[in-house]
């Protein structure tokens, strides 16, 4: 039987991607604002986070504005949410040897 390291995602490789994935939820949009919030990092590494999500098909993004102010916001792909879900096992399972 393989390693389940094998089965880690590099997309979730750094510490910011990975609790974006944790943060969103499929059923909802995230305004980008509050995941820098809720992540307690910058708008840079978000916005980073976000594009290498988003260019692995994992996240989708809305841009609008609230009033006359630019907004983005950020929900999960499906393909992102199994994606999300295999890495978590692959975790659990390492941890669990």
């Amino acid at each position: 039987m393989p390693h389940p390291r094998h089965d880690l995602d590099p997309a979730f490789a750094t510490p910011v991607r990975l609790s974006l994935m944790a943060a969103l939820d499929a059923d909802e949009e995230i305004e980008f604002g509050a995941i820098r919030d809720l992540l307690e990092t910058s708008d840079s590494a978000v916005s980073k986070a976000i594009a290498t999500l988003e260019d692995a098909g994992y996240v989708k993004t809305r841009r609008g504005s609230v009033g006359r102010r630019p907004r983005v916001w950020v929900r999960p792909t499906g393909r992102g949410s199994a994606a999300y879900a295999r890495h978590l096992a692959a975790l659990r399972a390492i941890a669990g040897l």
